[in-house]
């Protein structure tokens, strides 16, 4: 998505320890008509696939998460980071490593809200190495429910992430996707 590049190119920083800091737009300022056409995009290239909910992490895939889910005109879900008491007691749980944040978070969603019948569309931020849709890959599974795809706004494509989500042959979208990046340029993979 040509646009979304633009603005990487643009606003992005690139700090050590292959972190890509895009909080100006994406993921703690919000430019919300960027996400809502991000959202667009990716229901559009999902709309045949038959989806009835999308799935995300709280709290930085919550509002690509919201624009896809307006767009295709079904509930999102995010799956929470920290068990709370306002939660139902039958919760799916996982563990996810943060790659950012160097942490492992119990992620949780209640069982009330994933079922069989779902088919499931993950919407993230980010997709460095996999850990997050691999977590919420394993509580689709949980619920036998199903994973119609997955799509992110940013993959970083020089990790594996990426690969190993396309080898277990999930259809997976990437709005951009980062060929290199070090502090001083950042490419892109030419995409169709």
């Amino acid at each position: 998505m040509r646009i979304l590049e633009e603005r990487i190119l643009e606003e992005g920083q690139v700090y050590p320890g292959e972190v890509l800091k895009v909080g100006s737009f994406l993921n703690q300022q919000i430019d919300t008509g960027l996400i809502t056409e991000m959202g667009r995009e990716i229901a559009s290239k999902f709309k045949d696939e038959g989806v009835t909910k999308i799935l995300t992490i709280e709290t930085s895939g919550i509002a690509l998460a919201f624009a896809t889910a307006q767009a295709l005109g079904v509930p999102m879900i995010f799956a929470k980071k920290h068990k709370s008491n306002n939660l139902d007691p039958v919760l799916i749980s996982t563990k996810v490593f943060s790659y950012t944040h160097q942490s492992t978070y119990d992620v949780v969603v209640s069982r009330e809200f994933i079922n069989s019948s779902d088919n499931i569309l993950i919407v993230d931020d980010f997709l460095a190495k996999g850990n997050a849709i691999m977590g919420l890959l394993e509580i689709i599974e949980t619920a036998d429910a199903n994973c119609a795809g997955a799509a992110v706004a940013i993959e970083k494509g020089f990790q594996n992430g990426g690969k190993k989500i396309r080898d277990m042959g999930i259809k997976l979208l990437s709005l951009a996707i980062i060929e290199s990046m070090t502090e001083d340029s950042l490419t892109f993979v030419k995409q169709d």
